[in-house]
């Protein structure tokens, strides 16, 4: 009786240290994949102010409307 407690217990433990280690697998994946898009952002805000550093601000009340 009180070794199929403990047999239960290992089991149990097992599928537990198993779980955990698929949580910092997918952890590990997630951070590497967030650091790739935190990258890729900067990159791209980086560029997006290159573009409209040499374009002037467009003032709407300026325009003509698009039937003159």
């Amino acid at each position: 009786m009180h070794n199929d407690r403990l047999i239960r217990i290992e089991t149990k433990l097992a599928y537990q240290e198993d779980s955990i280690d698929e949580l910092i697998k997918t952890t590990r994946s997630q951070e590497k994949r967030i650091a790739q898009l935190e990258s890729t952002c900067r990159l791209l805000i980086q560029r997006l102010g290159e573009m409209s550093a040499g374009v002037d601000p467009i003032n709407p009340l300026d325009e003509k409307p698009p039937h003159y």
